[in-house]
């Protein structure tokens, strides 16, 4: 019995000690929650630190686009007035071939066609006497080739021509001096201004004429009008003496209205021998208006009319003084008659007289009228003369001429062959300067404006060049683009390398800052509890947060100035933290 109870205690003591084995070695194994965080806690964090820079900064847009040779402008020449018709093309110029100011583009029927820089295209002849902003492009043209042409106005006088000559002979070729056909409007218009100084000399002696013969009226009215008062005095008179004189005075009477008439009779008949003479004077001169004749004419019928009168009133009157003759109240009656008589003939010679003067102011008025309109006809022709005369030195005809805006040029592509009429459009050319066509999306297509510098690089061809925009779009879809791109050009700079038909990389710088500035990574940036903008800077064992504004942010860097401190380039700032054991930023 004893000895069952010793085996039982030794295995309960065994099975006690296995149970305490195996509770240290599970002991041993098992970690408590503070062990296992206190064991996988990471270690202290140390800063990633990069030095604050001092740099320009820039923003921009990178693109695409494909170079050419400027747009082709056609080179079109116009028919001139000159010559008969066009000339036939003699000789052209090869594609591709550069043509500078005051070169020889082609010929034409022995004639050249010259180029020249101008924003106006050649539209008509351009001969002295003329003006006009065309004539101040040819001027300009000759001075930059070294022709002077005297004062820049847009006048062709003698200068120009002799400038134009100058030109013409020093290229090789002969003027183009006046036509025949010029030449002969030029002696016509002489003619006609020859007929014209004629005509008005005449027309001036006709008006000399009619004031003499005005004068000449006036006088005749007035001796006519003294006539008849004396008359209309002596009748009263002769009644007067009639009443109380004797048969032998009565007869003395008679006789002396006889004798008054054939005198009377006699001046009438001087005057219209005067005026036949005068009218014979005019018909043969055939300087004479038609009016200086028939004022002649009518003068001639005044006189005539007179002598009738003269003739009719000395038969009266000699009737009047025979009936007076006579004694008693028959003879008294008569004087009566003849005194009425006589103030009728004093009332008559008033409107006749009256009736001349007025024909000859008339007559006056129609030569003085005449006188100016020939004098101004002359003067017209004579000033026509004299423009014509001053178009007759050197010309420079249209179809000789080409205005383009931006000389030098390239010969892009021929429109006509040798042969054909030299009009219309005879080739198309280009600027020698390259472009590039691009296109911007809608976004950033306002941010592009035209003379903004660009970069041009493209490693394949080993190209880097700079160029400046030269013209953005209005409106999308134009020259090729699409609907929601808007087109731009580019004119490049000088490069040793051809680029027309390369694709190339533009890069436009949109905004830049102002020279150098202080720069930090956009990493190194926080905001403060406040909200101020910061950054920590790193020192030997100690950071330390500086208050900053920041400013302009490109190509991952943000332009800062320290509010209270001052920063260097070369000062580290921290730009986040890393677990040295991960090599991973917490």
């Amino acid at each position: 019995m004893a000895g069952k109870r010793i085996a039982v205690l030794v295995g309960a003591l065994a099975v006690v000690v296995c149970i305490a084995v195996l509770g240290w070695f599970a002991g041993s194994r098992i970690e408590s929650p503070a062990d296992a965080a206190a064991r996988t806690a990471p270690p202290e964090p140390s800063p990633i630190l990069v030095p604050i820079e001092e740099r320009v900064l820039s923003t921009e847009i990178i693109t695409r686009g494909t170079a050419r040779f400027g747009l082709p402008q056609p080179v079109s020449i116009a028919p001139s007035s000159l010559k008969p018709g066009p000339g036939l093309i003699a000789t052209l110029p090869r594609r591709n071939m550069q043509f500078t100011e005051g070169d020889v583009l082609l010929t034409a029927s022995g004639r050249p066609v010259f180029l020249l820089q101008g924003n106006i295209p050649a539209y008509r002849d351009l001969v002295p006497g003329i003006t006009g902003d065309d004539v101040m492009q040819l001027e300009q043209a000759l001075q930059r080739l070294g022709f002077d042409p005297g004062a820049i106005d847009g006048h062709y006088d003698e200068r120009t021509d002799n400038a134009v000559a100058a030109w013409y002979q020093d290229s090789g070729w002969e003027p183009f001096e006046p036509t025949q056909k010029q030449l002969a409007a030029l002696r016509l218009i002489e003619r006609d201004w020859e007929d014209a100084r004629k005509n008005a000399l005449a027309a001036a002696a006709a008006l000399e004429s009619a004031e003499i013969d005005v004068k000449a009226a006036r006088a005749a009215a007035e001796a006519s009008n003294r006539a008849a008062a004396a008359a209309l005095s002596a009748r009263r008179a002769e009644r007067k003496a009639l009443a109380s004189a004797s048969k032998a005075h009565r007869t003395l009477s008679v006789e002396a209205a006889k004798a008054q008439a054939e005198a009377a009779i006699e001046a009438a008949q001087a005057d219209v021998a005067a005026k036949i003479a005068e009218r014979a004077n005019i018909v043969i001169d055939p300087r004479q208006p038609k009016t200086a004749r028939d004022a002649a004419d009518a003068k001639l019928g005044l006189a005539r009319a007179r002598l009738r009168q003269a003739r009719l009133e000395g038969e009266l009157a000699i009737r009047n003084a025979e009936r007076q003759s006579q004694s008693g109240p028959e003879g008294i009656q008569a004087a009566d008659a003849a005194i009425a008589s006589a103030q009728a003939a004093v009332r008559s010679a008033a409107i006749d007289g009256e009736r001349a003067i007025r024909a000859a102011l008339d007559a006056k008025k129609i030569a003085e009228f005449e006188a100016n309109l020939a004098a101004e006809r002359s003067e017209r022709l004579q000033q026509r003369f004299a423009r014509a005369r001053a178009r007759m030195g050197i010309q420079v005809p249209v179809d000789e001429i080409v205005f383009l805006h931006a000389p030098p040029v390239r010969i892009e592509e021929l429109m006509m062959a040798v042969g054909d009429p030299a009009a219309g459009t005879v080739m198309t050319v280009t600027d020698n300067v390259v472009s590039i066509d691009g296109s911007l999306s809608l976004e950033t297509a306002p941010l592009v404006k035209a003379g903004m510098k660009v970069i041009i690089d493209e490693q394949t061809l080993g190209v880097k060049a700079e160029g400046s925009i030269k013209q953005v779009a209005d409106v999308p879809g134009t020259r090729g683009v699409d609907g929601f791109h808007i087109y731009f050009e580019v004119a490049v700079g000088p490069t040793q390398v051809k680029l027309e038909g390369y694709s190339l990389r533009l890069t436009i710088p949109i905004e830049s800052t102002d020279g150098e500035v202080i720069v930090v990574p956009v990493s190194a940036l926080s905001l403060a509890p406040d909200g101020q903008s910061r950054i920590q800077i790193g020192e030997p064992g100690n950071l330390r947060y500086v208050e900053v504004k920041p400013g302009m942010s490109a190509d991952g860097y943000v332009e800062v100035h320290p509010l209270d401190a001052e920063l260097e380039p070369g000062q580290l700032v921290v730009v986040g933290f890393e677990n040295p054991d991960s090599g991973l930023l917490p």
